[in-house]
This record gives structure tokens, sequence and C-alpha cells, in this order.
């Protein structure tokens, strides 16, 4: 005991950076690839005073990060989704969400100890919390998490050689940075997603720091193994923190092997022990969080529109039909799914095309429906002629009557309405009258795919459900197809169908879902959907997130784009009501600082390396390297967390650039540290002088933007001298033009706040297919007072309740479908 006390106090006040180990070797001299045992010693927390330091850092972070989390009292930014995706977990609605479920889990669960019992559903931006809702309480997983961010940032930094001040101040800067301490006050994804990247890069860097094999790092490597399955469970951001500790793990393998006091296979099975750890537990946990997730969420809902019948069956209250006559042939009545897109069934109404053939239209509709029947017949018969049943096989050639309006699957040498401009592709309608018995272009033969048929006689004759197959059309040789392309107002926005000479082989294959046939005896063999595994549930949600995903790509009244993120030039708005903002903007002073150094940086190495090359020499003083080795791995994780953001074609937010942005503050700390430790060695108080004054600007800024961050009185002079960029764009005419003013103000929170969000409805066609006269009366004098509206002077703005743009179009499409009267529009308007 007394012999670890002398330790730690020698420890106090030494260099965290310390010489290479280098030994002469046979023909060259090497690098000892293994950290000395004092390293983790002098970058440890040791001390009582440096403890003391860190609990003012924890007080200072959680009153930050803590205060008033009450305000506002009303739903907020994506609290819409993430909030409403606790309420579900709490009722076991089953709901499609693009990201994996840990940290929406986190929160109901949360929620369920305040008591919450998903009686408020979150559903649009403004709306009142009730007492019931332990809101705050939920906010708080949040607030901790950012908490923690700072103090992983604190360690991280004192684990990579910053020395104890310099490391403090870089975390009250971090402390202090106005877009963490925002999304931390509320039930966003993006805080708890923070601390598990930050833990992930703290447990490795001191993984770093022990050498291979000891207890220590084993617990260091395991834990990082913990943090990153917990990153990725959240977000698959944390696919990128992933990639850059794989990086750097082959960096060291690499110095590994230029180590000559280094067996090779000790490398070996260092590496399989990282490859267990760092990728077999982060896949542990993700797919047992995606088990919990499918054992939580069992009770149908409309969320389970996007996955197929076979999974759709395993929740409770589905509507999938079940034991369905298996043999599909002359005579049956069927509904037939397209097995490429999620549209659904192969449908008709009364309802004609206004362009091409005008004739009745031919669309999917993802719902049970009498419209969605077919009775099939064989080309030269009609529904009369039919006395037996007759299965049917390969090159069959059939005709398909829509019983409801006795028309005929059809197609013919017309453009589609909507796809007008794809030579490949034909208008499909329905044609015919009662009586009618139809013409060659109402042919169709059947193409059984076998490679997608279930292995059996499914392969040969048609089956319900298990035989997989296409229709081509007899005179023209196109196949029935359909993509996502949704047709307009005027075909209740459902999927269009044509016929297509080519295009994704995926997109032109059929079944048979629902079949009767009165041919059949009673005792005909029967068939139901395949129950499917936990695996092939996983396999198929994640195809669905990764689809949605990439297809975001509506524009939004806050997107930006990569480029603009290192320089803050916009913002998001989050809220804003009673003459007060919730504004997601960036620290200023830290955030242009970062971007920088991270260009200096950049041009500080490549004139080093020119120097090297014509053979100057290059700096070997420890303190210099360590800051290059340190800088160059934390850019290395800035570049891996950005340079996606690149390649995305989906809608982007400020908030993306988080990830990347922490890197940049870790590497902006070794900054400040060797401006301390080399820059000013000698002169220490001033280079210390230098870092506390930039610590007292970052505050300063945070301080008067906190508005901002909470939701609190502004004036109105302030707010527009607060603008330094024309992107800041929170509107400063919504606050008072002095305080007094708010010392005389009500509070009433109104239901909306004054962006309000638009209903964003995807219209689907009622079972009627039909609107009521009256109705379309009451839409049309609705409509005539919206363009009164719109030539009224003043720029006007509409967005739905996500804050996505919609145009004029849009705005009357919801006109036609809510009706109720302008009233409800004038409400929804921004000016």
């Amino acid at each position: 005991m007394a012999s670890d006390k002398r330790t730690r106090s020698a420890s106090e006040g030494q260099n965290p950076v310390i010489d290479f180990d280098v030994k002469q070797g046979p023909v060259r001299p090497y690098i000892v690839s293994e950290p000395q045992e004092k390293l983790a010693k002098v970058r440890t927390v040791y001390s009582l005073k440096e403890r003391f330091l860190v609990s003012c850092l924890a007080v200072f972070t959680v009153i930050v990060r803590m205060r008033n989390l009450s305000w506002p009292n009303a739903v907020i930014f994506d609290e819409v989704h993430f909030g409403g995706f606790a309420t579900k977990y709490i009722k076991g609605l089953f709901f499609m969400d693009v990201h994996p479920p840990f940290a929406k889990m986190l929160f109901a669960w949360v929620g369920i100890l305040g008591g919450f019992d998903g009686d408020f559903d979150f559903e649009t931006i403004g709306k009142l919390y009730p007492a019931s809702t332990p809101y705050v309480l939920m906010r708080s997983v949040a607030a901790i998490s950012g908490a923690l961010t700072v103090l992983l940032l604190y360690f991280t930094l004192r684990s990579s050689g910053v020395r104890v001040w310099v490391a403090f101040a870089s975390a009250v800067c971090f402390a202090v940075e106005n877009s963490f301490v925002t999304i931390s006050r509320y039930i966003l994804l993006d805080a708890p997603l923070m601390v598990f990247i930050a833990a992930s890069v703290y447990a490795f860097k001191r993984y770093e720091i022990y050498p291979t094999g000891t207890w220590a790092s084993y617990k260091f490597l395991t834990f990082t193994g913990i943090a990153l399955g917990l990153a990725v469970s959240s977000k698959w951001v944390g696919l990128f923190t992933i990639s850059w500790i794989g990086l750097l793990c082959v960096w060291r393998l690499w110095l590994f092997l230029g180590d000559l006091s280094k067996p090779v296979c000790s490398t070996l099975k260092i590496a399989v022990a990282k490859g267990t750890f760092l990728l077999g537990i982060p896949t542990v946990l993700y797919m047992v969080f995606f088990y919990i997730h499918f054992q939580t969420l069992t009770e149908n809902s409309d969320g389970s529109g996007f996955f197929s019948p076979e999974f759709r069956s395993t929740l409770n209250g589905n509507t999938i039909p079940t034991d369905i006559l298996a043999e599909v042939g002359v005579g049956s009545t069927v509904t037939m799914r397209h097995l490429g897109t999620m549209g659904g069934y192969l449908h008709s109404h009364s309802h004609e095309y206004p362009t091409g053939s005008q004739q009745q239209q031919i669309t999917l509709y993802p719902h049970l429906d009498a419209n969605n029947e077919w009775y099939i017949t064989l080309y030269n018969q009609t529904n009369t002629t039919i006395t037996s049943f007759e299965n049917l096989v390969e090159g069959t050639k059939v005709r398909f009557l829509h019983p409801s309006t006795q028309r005929r699957l059809h197609s013919h040498d017309h453009k589609p309405p909507v796809s007008e401009n794809s030579d490949w592709q034909k208008e499909v309608s329905a044609y015919g009258f009662e009586g009618f018995e139809g013409d060659a272009n109402d042919d169709w033969i059947i193409e059984i795919d076998k490679s997608l048929s279930t292995p059996g006689p499914a392969q040969e004759r048609v089956r319900a459900i298990e035989t997989k197959f296409r229709l081509r059309h007899a005179m023209s040789g196109c196949y029935l197809f359909s993509h996502e392309v949704k047709l307009p107002q005027w075909g209740f926005e459902q999927q269009e169908v044509t016929c297509a000479q080519s295009g994704k082989p995926e997109l032109l294959v059929w079944y048979v879902e629902g079949n009767e046939n009165e041919f059949l005896p009673q005792d005909a063999e029967r068939v139901s959907y395949k129950t499917p595994s936990f695996l092939e549930k996983f396999i198929e949600s994640h195809k669905r997130m990764w689809h949605v995903n990439k297809n975001l790509v509506d524009s939004h009244v806050f997107e930006s784009l990569p480029s603009s993120w290192p320089l803050l030039l916009r913002g998001i708005g989050y809220w804003s009501s009673e003459h007060r903002h919730v504004y997601l903007l960036g620290n200023a002073i830290l955030w242009w600082s970062v971007s920088l150094f991270t260009v200096v940086f950049s041009f500080i190495v490549i004139f080093e390396l020119i120097s090297w090359q014509v053979g100057k020499p290059i700096l070997q003083d420890s303190d210099v390297i360590n800051f290059h080795i340190q800088v160059m791995e934390y850019l290395l994780g800035f570049l891996i967390h950005i340079i996606p953001s690149f390649m995305m074609k989906r809608q982007l937010f400020l908030h993306h650039y988080l990830p990347a942005y922490y890197f940049g503050i870790l590497a902006f700390g070794h900054a400040l540290d060797i401006v301390v430790s080399y820059v000013f060695r000698k002169r220490k108080v001033v280079g210390y002088a230098l870092v506390a004054s930039f610590t007292v600007a970052c505050i300063c800024f945070f301080q008067f933007y906190s508005p901002l961050i909470y939701g609190t009185p502004w004036t109105k002079d302030l707010c527009q001298k607060s603008q330094w960029l024309s992107g800041w764009d929170y509107g400063c005419d919504n606050y008072f033009n002095t305080y007094e003013e708010y010392d005389n103000e009500i509070i009433e929170p109104s239901q909306q706040p004054s962006v309000t969000p638009v209903s964003s409805i995807v219209a689907h066609n009622k079972p009627s297919d039909s609107v009521d006269q009256e109705a379309q009366n009451q839409q049309q004098i609705d409509l005539d007072t919206f363009d009164e509206m719109l030539n009224e002077p003043g720029q006007k703005r509409f967005v739905d309740q996500n804050g996505n743009p919609l145009d004029i179009e849009d705005v009357r499409r919801i006109i036609a479908e809510e009706g109720g009267g302008i009233h409800k529009i004038e409400e929804r308007v921004v000016e």
C-alpha cells in the first residue's frame, strides 16, 4: 500500500508523453510496439487534486445539461418520432424506423420506470405534455448521456497524452458546445449515440496504453466491444466508429510485424483476439437488441405495412389470409401480390385514366379489398363456359376478369399516364363491359420463376403463395410490371402498374395470395404463409430499413449539405412558440477553430512530408511525435464519420456532423496541448493563458446564445446582433423588444408552434373509391379561397409535421383529402 502511494505521488505532475522504446536489431533499429509499463501510470487519474477537478467538471456539466429540462413543456422536433416510438414499445405496437432499436428502447424503459403507460402519442410538434407523461425523466436520459460524454472526452484526452489542465479546458469548451448541449436535452437519439461513441474511443485509447495480454488490456478491449455494440445498436453511424477502430488495429498490427522482439505467431493471436472482442461482442449485442425489439412489438399496426406478409403474420391482430386453397386454376377468384415492392395487390376501381386510353385504372393497393379480386379463365373461355378445374402450368394463356366492374386486365400501345417518358413501358388498364367476351389484348401468358418458387409442385404449376410467376402480354411481349412510382391524386396516390419490355427482374414477379374455386372439393389442400425465423425477420427488417433510409430524399426546410457543416452555415429549428426559440447551432468559437485546425494540420503534414523527402531533418521531440500520432488518428475518425455523408442522397442535417465533430474536438484538444508543451515550452504561463482565453471565449459564446438552447426569453435587438451568418435563420421578429415585456406575459402555450406542421398524408383509396358530392363542392370552395389567399401580399411557406416543405400542389391535395374548411389550412400557413 505504501509503495502504491509513492507511485501515485511520483506520477503527479509528470509528462504524460514518454519517449518511444527503440532497440537495435541485427540490421536496423526497430520500435518496441508494446507500451511501457509507466505509460498507463502517467495517463491515469490518480491524484486527489485531479479527481477534485473532474468532480467540478461533472457538476458544471450536469448543471449545463439538466437546467430547466421541463421547458419547453411541449413536443419539439424529432420527439414526435422517438417519443412516439417509446409509446409504441410500451403498448407493443409494431412500427418501422430506419434506426436500430437500443436507444429508442432506452427512452421507453425510463418512461416505464416513471409510470408512463403510453397514453400520450407525441403526435405533433408543439403538443403539450400532460402530467401523466414523465417527459422530464425521459429527457434526462439524453442529459445524463451528454454529461457522461463530456467526462469521457476528458478521460480520453488524458489517455492519449494531454496534460491535466489542457484536458480540463478542452472538456469545459466541449461542455458548453451549444449543439451538444441542445441534443442532450430532448428525447432524441443523438445524445445516447454520442456517449456510446465516446465510450468506444475512450476504452480503445485506454487499451492502447497497456501491454498486450494483461488483465487491463483485456478489460478495456471488452469495454470497447460493448460500447461499439451499444453505439451501432443505436444508430448505424456506429459502423463508422467500428471502421475507425478497425483501421487503428490494422495500423498497430503492422507495427507489431515490424517489432523484431515479437514473434509473428503472437501477432496472429492478437489479431484473432481483437476480431473476437471488437466484432463479436458488437454483433451479439446488436442481434440481442433486435430480438428484444421483435419480442416487444407483437401487435399489428400501420407500421407493419412495410413488411412482407410472412413477417406480418407473426403479429397479433394481423389480417394476413390463412388456410388458402393451394391449387390455382381455371375458375379461381384470386388476389395477386407484387413481390418486388410493398405496393400490395393488383387492383382496379371504377375510375378512369385522365390521359392515354382513358380506360379504367389498374394500380397496386396495399389493403384488403374486394376490388383486388380477379377471376381466371383461359384465353378462349368466358366465365359461363367453365365446367371443371384445370391447373395453370408454364405457358398457359389466361385472362383476368375484374368481377366488381366486369372488365378485364388489358394492355395496348398507349403510354402510361405517369411514366409516359419511358419508351419501354405501356399502359395497363381494365377494359370491357358486362357480357363482353374480351379481345386479344386481354391475353396473358404465365411464366413460372422456378428459382423463386418453393421446390416441388409449385415449380410445375401455379400454387397459392408458393409459386412466383411473371405475366407476359401475349400481343406485345411486355410483362406486367410495377415500381414505386405513385399516381397523382386522380389515382388516389396508389402505385402505378404498367407493362414493361425491360426493367429489374424482381419488379416483374407476382404470386397468388387469396384463392377461391368452386370446382375444388371442400377438403382440398390449403396453405398458409410460412412463419419466419428470427434470422429471417432480422434480415428482412434490415432490407426495409436500408430501403426506406436511402429513399428519404424529399427536401426539408432545415436540411443542409455536408460541405457546409464545417463552416456552420446554418442550424436546425427545433421549436418556436411563446416568443421563444429552440434552435440547434454550434458554438462558433470552438466549431470554426476545429475546422481551421483541420486545414492547418493538413498543410503542416504535407510540408513535413515534402521536407522529409528533400532530406531535411524532422522533429524527434516526443511531445511532437505524440501530437502527430494522436491528431492523425482522431482526424482519421473525423474523415471516416463525415465522408460517407457526401455519398448519401437522403436528407441530411447539421446533427449528422456531430460524431465527426467530436473527433475533431479531440484532435483540437491536442492542438491546445502542443501550444503549452512545445510552442511555449519555456513560457508555459503564456501557453496556459492562451488556452484559458480560448475557454473563456467559448463560455461567452455559449452564454450569449443560450436562449436558443433553453428556449428562454431574448430581445429582438440581441437576436438580430447574434445572426452572424444569413443561414442562422431563427426568426428574431418573434422575440419581444424588452425583457420587461416577458415579465408581463401570461404564458399560455398554444397547442401548435408558430411554424405549424401540415399533416403529411399518404392517401389510400377508400374501399368505396368515391367522394361525396357535397364534400367535393366544399373542397372546391376551399381551394378557390386558398388561391385568393396566395394572391395576398407576403411570402408564405408550408411545411409538414417533420418540417418538410410542401409546394402549393401538396397543400391543395391536403385540402381535398382532409376537407373541413379552409380555416384548417390558414392555421397552417407560415408567413
